[in-house]
């Protein structure tokens, strides 16, 4: 019934300074930070695919599949920005189990926040001198944002955080897009009031200081699908879910109309498989209205090396298969990601 003071944590600038960027880094996450905004801003036409594994629970497979991105994007980049998901966060619906790499480094051994700051810092720095990528991570915690501030180029806010007030005024300080989801039960005015908190400013208590932001004008919003009250998934991301988000941008006074489609969670019933035909729909959607088409920035997708799951603390463990939700494996990704880059050339 009590708190135990653990440790205290070095500051996000003492982290940083232990393990800075080198200048190659920054300037990547620079041009990329710019390649992203001008979707979101409607400068570009190019499609977001925010793409990899559920959680990110394993630094060499996890720049393995990277790899193996970054050799994709070399390929479609007239048309595609893929934008690795390592994911290092992990909401659990009870509390209990592996809650990502900030909590556990190593998922069979006891938490290490510290341990785990460092080794979030050491992969997503390592990911982008290997690949030239950069990428989208959860914001679990808002407090930790400023640890990952200059490596991070995506932040999505899940669908369990994104009623929180702590959540929605940190991303009105962000200068990188984030992505507010639709709650659980579904309620998309829950999920446009968070964007226009996000891109409002605001004067609240941050990491013990009183702080001011100017608002985030990136802020836009994930449509993951929904579950009733019996436990039932509903899907949102049909045509008339996206002509539906549409009217409900137009009824709001926000920059930036945009949506990201995750086509897992509640959209698949976390039927992994399911994603490539959720995919193909929303782009078949796009095409057939000028108005969805500019709305839908991009879809998220689970994949990994290997497809499925696998539970850990039963030993034996798969190189690359997902110690969560089940994911696609790398074959199905790299081929739906050729059919992405196809039908984003359709007119």
């Amino acid at each position: 019934m009590s708190f135990e003071f653990i440790g205290k944590l070095p500051t996000p600038a003492e982290v940083k300074e232990m393990y800075p960027v080198t200048e190659r880094v920054r300037k990547i996450k620079e041009e990329k930070d710019a390649m992203i905004r001008k979707v979101f801003t409607g400068e570009s036409e190019k499609f977001l695919v925010i793409i990899g594994p559920c959680s990110a629970d394993n630094e060499e497979a996890v720049c393995d599949y990277i790899g193996r991105l970054a050799k994709v994007q070399d390929k479609v980049g007239d048309r595609l920005i893929l934008i690795p998901r390592i994911y290092t966060n992990k909401p659990r619906t009870t509390g209990e189990g592996y809650k990502g790499m900030l909590h556990q480094p190593d998922p069979e051994k006891k938490p290490d926040l510290l341990a785990g700051l460092i080794a979030i810092r050491k992969l997503h720095i390592r990911a982008i001198e290997e690949s030239g990528l950069t990428a989208a991570d959860e914001m679990l915690y808002p407090e930790n944002w400023r640890y990952f501030s200059d490596i991070l180029s995506y932040v999505a806010i899940g669908a369990r955080s994104v009623e929180d007030q702590q959540h929605r005024l940190t991303v009105s300080g962000m200068d990188v897009p984030a992505g507010m989801k639709n709650p659980t039960s579904g309620d998309l005015t829950v999920m446009m009031n968070s964007v226009v908190a996000a891109q409002g400013g605001h004067t609240f208590i941050y990491r013990g200081w009183e702080v001011k932001t100017t608002g985030n004008e990136l802020a836009h919003t994930i449509l993951r699908g929904a579950v009733n009250k019996r436990g039932n998934t509903i899907p949102n991301y049909h045509y008339e879910d996206l002509n539906l988000l549409l009217k409900m941008y137009d009824e709001r006074d926000l920059k930036y109309p945009a949506a990201i489609v995750d086509a897992n969670h509640s959209n698949s019933g976390k039927q992994y498989a399911e994603q490539i035909r959720i995919v193909k729909e929303v782009l078949h959607s796009r095409n057939l209205n000028p108005g969805i088409r500019e709305l839908v920035k991009g879809v998220m997708i689970e994949s990994y090396i290997e497809p499925g799951c696998q539970k850990i603390g039963q030993g034996n463990h798969v190189y690359g298969k997902s110690i969560t939700d089940p994911c696609l494996g790398w074959d199905e990704s790299e081929e739906l990601i050729y059919t992405i880059y196809k039908r984003c050339g359709e007119a």
